[in-house]
């Protein structure tokens, strides 16, 4: 494990940014006290990109909060360029730049009016303004656009223009609260691009947080928390480097990659295992004594290749042993849907239908004429980026939104015609969960379950089911509102399941999570497919569209490509790129068909 101390000859840059010392914050009364960190010590560097990494309730926020001199500590003291947080914390505010998760834009504002007004907050000179806008315009691909009201930019876009909106007085330090979540791959490249610049040419220092763990590959360094407290500190390779000779890659010709994940997860050697290309990628425990032969030894027609380690590696492994966890198994899951032979029946050998579907608002076309079926017990992705028409698609095939033409039939109904049978038949999880903030854990569950008609005997079963099965209990009579994003996640998905749909819609459902809330909800979607239900997903992890039986991608409302991960990975396939990432394949494919009316 890195040192949680840090190596300024190992910096190269010189200068210390920010230093905590012992720092503690807690929330809270004496009777019920959070501590959200504990006895906190580390140092950055100036002139790079550090990366705060950590799962939900680590205190990344918190930290980020009390950095930027929002917050008030219980105990020690943060130093920001000099400037001591908590007494000088005005001067911190004025100095240091802060992009929280959910950045103020104001979405009746047009572009340059958004920049206008943060020029004004900051003080920014009036003779300097023209020039710092355009180039910030042209950083961000938002010169085209800087009459385009906020509300009406893309995710992607308002991320950007958040960004821009922060960076209009150039902070020689910037604090960035997972910037990226909820935007496409394309833009998450564009956002990483813009403040790779700003470290490169204006010799800013960057603490960001983020939920990729791709993302932490990039950083100069890397501090890791988990509960409040610093787990190590160091380059991103220091925390991968120990487990060389753990990690493979495992295939076996003709098996689904779902199934053969839940083979190995069994295996008692296994700490790790995740869908990977055409592969499974596994993490073995410490104590595990296996090799290439003994792994393929396994699974009937296994074949097993070591792979260097990456930082997700590590970063499960270190969590897995803090919280003595393995793999999460989901097998009760199967329980909590109708008995699949009962809920499949019927004439139509598919589950949803669409064809031909469009949906109008004004002049605006949000989804032009697209046609796809997804068939009983198949995962089926729509990926595309963000404005595509992904979320629109959603709500007309769950009845919310009527279509302005085309036909859709869900579980063998007429959605056009009988929305609200078809409704009785799906469960609908938004990406924002759609729950009630101000409602516990369990007036949520009791909500939901009345709303989809239970009643009785029936509704108290399945609200302790949903308990049992997603381990609420602890917090059944907490305001979800205050919950971890993961225990929301849960929460969501309990929700959606209550009524035992035979079609489950996830809209973006693990945006913002960690990877262990991610690997935990997708062992769970795995194990509702198996027992027949039919799931459509986006998202924007392109590594989960690997979990996908097959996948449509979407462009401006329409569809560009559809068919298997490995099929639509081969239409990008080139001797420069031999093996493509379903990141590759999606970037590739979107560019291929941009135009300029299309990347508004």
């Amino acid at each position: 494990m890195p040192d949680h101390t840090h190596n300024s000859q190992a910096a190269g840059h010189g200068g210390v940014v920010l230093k905590v010392e012992q720092h503690t914050k807690t929330f809270g009364s004496a009777k019920r006290a959070v501590t959200a960190l504990a006895d906190l010590s580390f140092r950055v560097q100036a002139g790079q990109v550090t990366g705060l990494i950590g799962p939900d309730g680590a205190g990344k926020t918190t930290l980020m909060r009390l950095v930027a001199g929002l917050l008030v500590a219980d105990r020690g003291r943060i130093t920001v360029l000099g400037l001591d947080a908590a007494r000088e914390s005005l001067q911190v505010q004025a100095a240091v730049g802060y992009m929280p998760q959910r950045f103020g834009l104001y979405e009746d504002l047009s572009v340059a009016e958004n920049l206008e007004l943060y020029a004004d907050l900051q003080g920014v000179p009036r003779r300097a303004r023209a020039a710092r806008y355009a180039e910030l315009t042209r950083m961000t691909g938002l010169a085209p656009f800087t009459r385009r009201l906020a509300g009406r930019l893309s995710g992607g876009m308002k991320q950007k223009l958040g960004l821009a909106c922060t960076l209009v007085h150039p902070p020689r330090f910037l604090l960035l609260d997972e910037p990226t979540v909820g935007v496409d791959p394309v833009s998450r490249r564009e956002l990483w691009e813009i403040v790779s610049r700003f470290v490169r040419e204006e010799g800013t220092t960057v603490l960001l947080s983020t939920a990729y763990l791709d993302e932490a590959e990039r950083c100069d360094e890397v501090l890791m928390l988990h509960a409040g407290r610093l787990l190590g500190q160091g380059a991103p390779h220091q925390f991968s480097e120990p487990l060389t000779g753990r990690t493979y890659r495992v295939h076996v010709e003709g098996m689904k990659h779902r199934a053969l994940q839940e083979r190995l997860a069994a295996r008692p050697e296994v700490m790790d295992a995740v869908v990977e290309r055409s592969a499974v990628r596994i993490v073995l425990g410490r104590s595990a004594d296996a090799t290439t032969r003994t792994i393929a030894s396994w699974v009937p027609g296994c074949v097993a290749e070591q792979v260097p380690p990456r930082f997700e590696d590590a970063f499960v492994a270190m969590l897995r042993g803090v919280v003595e966890q393995r793999m999460p198994s989901a097998k009760r899951v199967q329980n909590g849907v109708a008995d699949p032979s009962a809920a499949r029946d019927g004439p139509s050998r598919t589950a949803i239908e669409v064809h031909q579907l469009e949906k109008r608002f004004g002049t605006f076309t949000a989804v032009h004429r697209i046609s796809f079926a997804v068939a009983p017990g198949e995962i089926f992705g729509l990926l595309g980026a963000n404005g595509a028409g992904k979320t629109t698609t959603f709500r007309m095939l769950c009845g919310l939104l009527p279509p302005t033409a085309g036909t859709l039939r869900v579980a063998g109904v007429d959605v056009r015609r009988t929305a609200a049978a078809a409704r009785a038949r799906i469960g609908y999880m938004a990406q924002k969960f759609s729950l009630y903030g101000s409602l516990s854990v369990a007036q949520n569950l009791r909500f939901f379950s009345s709303a989809y008609g239970l009643r009785g005997t029936r509704q108290k079963s399945r609200m302790q089911w949903a308990t049992d099965e997603f381990e609420l209990g602890s917090v059944s009579d907490e305001n979800s509102g205050l919950l971890p994003l993961g225990f929301k996640q849960r929460l969501a998905l309990a929700c959606a399941l209550m009524h035992e749909p035979d079609i489950l819609f996830l809209d973006e459902p693990t945006s913002g999570v960690d990877p262990l809330a991610r690997r935990e909800f997708w062992q769970r979607i795995n194990q509702l497919a198996l027992a027949g239900v039919t799931i459509l997903v986006t998202t924007h992890f392109m590594e989960e569209a690997e979990y996908c039986d097959r996948l449509a991608i979407m462009v401006a409302g329409e569809v560009l490509a559809e068919g298997t991960p490995d099929g639509i990975k081969e239409r990008v396939r080139t001797s420069a790129n031999p093996q493509p990432t379903m990141e590759d394949a999606f970037i590739d494919l979107i560019e291929s068909a941009a135009s300029p009316t299309r990347v508004a």
